[in-house]
């Protein structure tokens, strides 16, 4: 469905970046199909035209006239900006995807002078090596044909889910800043093998590869996590031990907040715009 159309990148950041990775690793779109444009950094974004073998800029107002599909990929303090620079360049034919934390797609719908179809997305850091978690919502005057579109864009660097735009404040905060989460912990497993006497190598090694191997077993054996736990979990044993300290120092609800705080920060940052 995308194969041949035209893409313009308006941010030539990490995220950016990872999708078009994706798509080329992919052969979803064609690299002389897609543009990349930032708003200074030159140098970045030759680096990216010449190793991803994309389009030259040569006119950067005409190749987003000619793109089909406009991802804008910045930083949320950015968009008006951009808005402002491209509104009058991009046309209601064009399928506008934002994946811009926090900003609704009623923003870029009041921004733009025609019924674009706009799609909301929330992907993660984990887009980088094809492992993301992807949520997307709709627009105004998006349907279900732009929705595939976006849904195969985002397909190239992990698993996409549709949900109403209302949750996507919430998938901010569950997998948009779950990775962050999830290295948190890390740094505090590798510390405290660490702290139990383990060389640091051997302390990194073993707690990358139980985090790895308790995903797959997530993963493979399609069992709730609490069962998998009951599991590993013998009576009067080592890892009761461990959880029960876990359960002492309320780790559950440090998490279950921290999801939360992160939610909320992203429906403070919408309502700025």
């Amino acid at each position: 469905m995308i194969r041949n159309k035209k893409v313009a990148f308006i941010g030539a950041g990490a995220m950016a970046e990872a999708i078009l990775s994706g798509l080329l690793e992919k052969n979803k779109i064609l690299g002389q199909n897609i543009t990349i444009l930032n708003k200074s950094n030159k140098t970045r974004l030759n680096h990216l035209i010449e190793r991803y073998g994309l389009a030259k800029n040569v006119d950067p107002v005409q190749q987003v006239r000619d793109a089909e599909i406009i991802i804008f990929a910045m930083k949320p303090i950015d968009v008006e900006k951009a808005l402002r620079k491209w509104k009058d360049i991009i046309y209601s034919e064009q399928i506008i995807i934002s994946v811009v934390a926090g900003i609704p797609t009623l923003t870029f719908e009041r921004m733009l002078p025609g019924n674009n179809p706009v799609i909301r997305a929330m992907p993660n850091t984990s887009s980088a090596v094809g492992r993301s978690a992807t949520a997307i919502c709709p627009g105004k005057w998006a349907n279900q044909r732009h929705l595939q579109i976006a849904e195969e864009i985002f397909a190239a660097i992990g698993i996409v889910v549709s949900v109403e735009e209302e949750m996507m404040d919430a998938v901010t905060g569950l997998s948009g800043s779950g990775p962050a989460y999830f290295y948190y912990m890390v740094e505090a497993l590798e510390q405290a093998g660490i702290a139990a006497g383990l060389a640091p190598e051997t302390a990194r090694e073993l707690t990358i590869q139980t985090i790895l191997g308790a995903a797959h077993m997530l993963v493979e054996t399609g069992k709730r996590p609490e069962q998998l736990r009951e599991e590993v979990t013998s009576p009067g044993g080592t890892t009761m031990a461990g959880l029960e300290v876990l359960r002492d120092y309320r780790v559950n609800q440090a998490i279950m907040q921290a999801v939360l705080r992160a939610k909320q920060r992203s429906e403070e940052m919408g309502r700025v715009f």
